[in-house]
C-alpha cells in the first residue's frame, strides 16, 4: 500500500511495507564557482576486504558466497547509474560474513577513488557513539540517567522544567533544534562550553516527556555530561572507550587537524553537476554530529554493538527499545538509535546528513546483520534508504521483494493494513525478544487482546468510519492502544514457529501478511488453540479471500525478482494487467517498482510519464502512485492536472491520515524543486486551510519563485490559522498520563511520533 523508504527511515509509513521520514537538509549556501561533472560509479576499489577477528571474541570475518557478492555489487552499480554521484562506500555484514566495496571517487578533481578505507563525516551517526558513552558511564555508576542535566552541565541555565539525561537520549527533553539557517552554520572551531553557549539561552520548546523533537543541541549537552562524568575530553573518552574497543581504527572527531589523505571531499548536487560543499566546522555539534569514520569503522561499531562488547546486553536492550511520550505514543527512537519494525525485521539504525556527506547505519540485532553506507554527496538520504532496503533483501531474503497488497474496497484496504502492521510488529518483536536483546510487553489477558484485535478488523465497524478505523489500527501497537499488535502478533509468531519452524517466519516478508494469518490459524488447528485465540469467522474469511486473491494475481516471473530488475520490464506490462484482471479486488502491489522505473526514466520525460500513468492505472487506489504522478505533472508544468491526483491521494484511507500537514511537509523534504514543492503546497492548503505551517511553507516557495504578492497572501493566511490554532489549544484539555508497558523504555524516559519507516537525521535547520 505504500512505497518503501519514501517518507525520511522520512521516512511516517506502515512498518509492514515501508521505512522512516527524512529530516531537513542543511541550508544551502551559494553555489561555488567551481563545479565537477557527474562522475560515473568508477572503480571497484577496496573489493573483498576481510577484516581480522576482533580481540574481544568477535566472529572471524569471511566472504559471502560469490553469487551473493555479485548480486550486491550489481544492485549498487545499477542504483548509482541513476544520478549524480561522486564516491560511495558500502559495507554489509551478516554473522561472520563481510562484504565491503568503494565506488566512484572520494576526490573528483584529483580522481582519487573511494574505498572502504575512505573516511567520511558521520554527521548524526555520532549520536549513537555518544549514547553508548553515556550508557557506559551510567553502568559504571558515574552518571544517573534520571539526573537533571544541570547537575552535569551547570553552565546550562535553568529552564521552565528540569531535563533529564534519559530524556535527552531519546529527544524528549524539549531542547530546541536549529531555528534558523544561521543557527547551524558555524565556520570556526569552538570549545565544549562555547558549543553549549550557542543555544543555552533558548527556552525549551516543550515540556520534557510530552513531545519528540530531534535535536543535535540536546546531544551536545550529553557530550558535555560525558566530559564531566569521565573527567576526560569527549574526544579522549570516545577514543578510549568506544572507538578503541570497537576497532574503529580511523574514527576520530572531524577536525581539520585529524583529517588524513583518505578523507572524502564533499559535494552537493546542482542540476546535473556536482559542486563543492560549503564549509561547516562541526565542533559546534561535536556530540551530535562531529565525528568522522570509514565504512570499515562503522561495521566494527556494529559488530561491537551486536556482540554486546560496549555495554551489557541488558543495557543494549534498553537502548534499542523505543521511548514513549507521556500520552502513550511511541517515538521509534530509543537511546541514540532509531528503532522500529520494518517488514517483520526489528531495525536499529541512524542516518546522518551534513555538508560533505550522507551516511546510514542499519543494524538488525535479531539477525546479526548490519549495513553501512557513506557518500560524499549531500542530501542523498533517499538513495541510501533505497539501497539499504535492496541490500537487506539480497542478504536476508535471497533477493525476493517484499510487496504490500492493493485493494479496490477501502474496507479491505484498512483490514489488510491492520494485518500488515500486526504481522510486522509481531514478527519483529518476537525475533528481537527471542534472538536479540529485547523484551516483550507483559501478557495479562491474551484472550481479551485477541478480542480487541478482532474488533479492529470487523468489516461493519470499518465501513462506518474508514478514517477512524485506520487511525485506531495505526495506534494499536502503542501503549495508548494497549500494545495490542505487539502482544497478539508476537504470540502468533511464537505459535507458528512452534509448529512450522523459524524459517517459516522469514517467508511472510515476500508472501504477504495474510499468509502469516493463514499459517497461524493452521498452527492453531494442530495445537488445538482455544477458540478465543482464533479470531472471528469474519476475519478468518477475509484471510482466506486475501490469500486466494494474492495467489491468483501473482506474476510468476516476479515472484523472486523486482520489476525494475527484469531485463525488459516493458514486456511484462501485459502480464501485470492480466493479473490485475484475474483478481481485481485483491492483489500484490507493484507501485514501488513502477515508480522506480519512472525514476530511472527521468531523463526521458515521455517514458517517465508513461510509467507514472501505469502506476495509477494498475493501482488507482494507491496514495503513492497518485502523489508520484502529481510530482511528474508539476515537473512538466502541468499544475492544473496535478491537483486532482493530490486530492485522490488524500482521499485514500491511508492518505487521510498520512497526508496531514506534517505529512505533507515531510514529503517536501524529498523535493528539491521549489516549483514542485509550491504545486504540492497549493493543493495541500486547500485540504488543510487551517494549517499555518503549510501556508508559511507556501509563502517561502512563492517568494523563492518570484511572486511576493502570493507570498504575502499566504503569510496572511498563516497568521489567521495560527490565531485559530492558539484559540483551540487554549480550550483543549490536557491528556492524562499513560504508563508504558515492559518492552518499551520507562515512562519517565518517553519519546514522540509514530512509526517512521527509516532512520532519521534531522541534523540541519528545519523547513519552516
Amino acid at each position: 500500500m505504500r512505497r518503501a523508504f519514501v517518507a525520511l527511515w522520512l521516512f511516517v509509513a506502515s512498518p509492514s511495507l515501508a521505512v522512516p521520514a527524512q529530516a531537513p537538509a542543511e541550508a544551502k549556501a551559494p553555489a561555488s564557482e567551481s563545479s565537477a561533472k557527474v562522475a560515473a560509479p568508477a572503480s571497484e576499489t577496496g573489493a573483498k576486504v576481510v577484516a581480522p577477528a576482533s580481540e574481544t571474541g568477535a566472529k572471524v570475518a569471511t566472504e559471502f558466497p560469490p553469487e551473493v557478492e555479485r548480486a550486491l555489487d550489481a544492485l549498487v552499480r545499477a542504483d548509482l547509474k541513476q544520478g549524480p554521484t561522486a564516491g560511495l562506500s558500502v559495507g554489509v555484514m551478516r554473522g561472520g560474513q563481510r562484504w565491503m566495496r568503494g565506488f566512484g571517487y572520494r576526490d573528483l578533481g584529483k580522481k582519487l577513488p573511494a574505498t572502504v578505507r575512505t573516511t567520511y563525516r558521520m554527521a548524526s551517526i555520532t549520536k549513537s557513539f555518544t549514547a553508548v558513552a553515556v550508557l557506559q558511564l551510567a553502568q559504571a555508576g558515574k552518571l544517573d540517567l534520571d539526573a537533571d542535566i544541570r547537575t552535569l552541565v551547570p553552565e546550562y541555565p535553568v529552564k521552565q522544567w528540569p531535563v533529564t539525561v534519559r530524556q535527552l537520549l531519546g529527544h524528549l527533553g524539549g531542547v530546541p533544534t536549529y531555528d534558523s539557517p544561521s543557527a547551524g552554520n558555524n565556520t570556526k572551531p569552538v570549545s565544549t562550553r562555547e558549543a553549549i553557549g550557542l543555544f543555552a539561552e533558548r527556552p525549551l520548546s516543550s515540556e520534557p516527556g510530552t513531545r519528540y523533537l530531534y535535536t543535535t543541541w540536546g546531544f551536545n549537552l550529553l557530550g558535555a555530561a560525558v566530559e564531566t562524568a569521565s573527567g576526560k575530553s569527549y574526544r579522549e573518552y570516545l577514543r578510549d572507550h568506544v572507538f578503541g574497543p570497537a576497532h574503529m581504527s580511523h574514527a576520530d572527531l572531524d577536525e581539520l587537524s585529524t583529517r588524513d589523505a583518505e578523507q572524502a571531499v564533499g559535494y552537493r548536487v546542482a542540476g546535473s553537476t556536482l559542486k563543492p560543499s560549503r564549509f561547516l566546522d562541526v565542533t559546534s555539534r561535536f556530540a551530535g554530529g562531529g565525528t568522522r569514520a570509514s565504512v570499515e569503522d562503522l561495521l566494527g561499531f556494529a559488530r561491537a554493538v551486536l556482540d554486546d562488547a560496549l555495554v551489557t546486553r541488558e543495557t543494549m536492550g534498553r537502548m534499542q527499545a523505543t521511548m514513549v511520550t507521556r500520552d502513550g505514543r511511541i517515538t521509534d527512537y530509543g537511546m541514540g538509535f532509531a528503532t522500529y519494525p520494518l517488514r517483520g525485521h526489528y531495525i536499529v539504525a541512524h542516518a546522518g546528513g551534513q555538508p560533505e556527506t550522507t551516511t546510514l547505519l542499519v543494524l538488525l540485532p535479531a539477525e546479526d546483520t548490519a549495513i553501512a553506507l557513506a557518500t560524499n554527496v549531500e542530501d542523498e538520504a533517499k538513495r541510501l534508504r533505497r539501497l539499504s532496503l535492496r541490500l537487506m533483501e539480497t542478504v536476508l531474503d535471497e533477493g525476493a521483494p517484499a510487496r504490500g497488497g492493493h485493494f479496490t474496497d477501502p474496507v479491505d484496504a484498512v483490514a489488510y493494513e491492520g494485518m500488515g502492521r500486526l504481522a510486522s510488529y509481531g514478527l519483529a518483536y518476537h525475533d528481537w525478544a527471542t534472538r536479540g536483546p529485547g523484551t516483550l510487553p507483559p501478557e495479562t489477558d491474551l484472550p481479551g487482546a485477541f478480542a480487541k484485535v478482532t474488533a479492529l478488523f470487523e468489516r461493519a465497524t470499518i465501513a462506518r468510519d474508514t478514517r477512524g478505523a485506520m487511525e485506531r489500527i495505526r495506534g494499536a501497537h502503542e501503549p495508548r492502544g494497549e500494545s495490542l499488535f505487539i502482544r497478539v502478533g508476537a504470540h502468533m509468531a511464537a505459535t507458528v514457529e512452534k509448529v512450522l519452524g523459524v524459517e517459516r517466519l522469514r517467508s511472510y516478508r515476500t508472501q504477504g501478511s495474510a499468509a502469516f494469518f493463514a499459517d497461524y490459524l493452521a498452527a492453531c488447528e494442530t495445537l488445538k488453540c482455544p477458540e478465543t485465540e482464533r479470531f472471528s469467522k469474519g476475519v478468518r474469511d477475509d484471510v482466506a479471500r486475501f490469500v486466494a486473491g494474492w495467489k491468483r494475481a501473482e506474476v510468476p516471473t516476479l515472484r523472486r525478482s523486482r520489476l525494475e530488475d527484469v531485463k525488459d520490464p516493458e514486456r511484462l506490462w501485459p502480464s501485470l494487467k492480466e493479473a490485475a484482471a484475474r483478481a481485481p479486488s485483491v492483489r500484490p502491489d507493484y507501485t514501488d517498482e513502477l515508480l522506480t522505473l519512472a525514476d530511472r526514466a527521468k531523463r526521458k520525460p515521455t517514458d517517465r510519464m508513461r510509467w507514472l500513468e501505469r502506476a495509477t492505472e494498475l493501482h488507482p487506489e494507491s496514495m503513492d502512485a497518485h502523489l508520484a504522478q502529481a510530482v511528474g505533472l508539476l515537473e512538466a508544468d502541468r499544475e492544473a492536472e496535478a491537483g486532482p491526483h493530490v486530492r485522490e491521494a488524500f482521499e485514500t484511507p491511508e492518505g487521510s491520515l498520512v497526508l496531514s500537514p506534517a505529512g505533507f511537509l515531510r514529503r517536501l523534504l524529498d523535493t528539491r524543486s521549489p516549483k514542485v514543492a509550491r504545486g504540492l503546497l497549493r493543493t495541500a492548503v486547500t485540504l488543510h486551510p487551517d494549517a499555518p505551517e503549510l501556508w508559511e511553507a507556501l509563502a517561502k516557495r512563492e517568494r523563492a519563485l518570484g511572486d511576493p504578492g502570493a507570498a504575502k497572501v499566504a503569510l496572511g493566511q498563516a497568521k489567521r490559522a495560527r490565531q485559530v490554532r492558539a484559540a483551540q489549544e487554549a480550550r483543549a484539555p490536557r491528556p492524562p498520563g499513560i504508563v508504558a508497558p515492559a518492552g518499551s523504555a520507562p515512562d519517565k524516559a518517553p519519546s514522540g511520533t509514530t512509526s517512521p519507516s527509516v532512520p532519521v537525521d534531522p541534523e540541519a535547520p528545519p523547513e519552516p
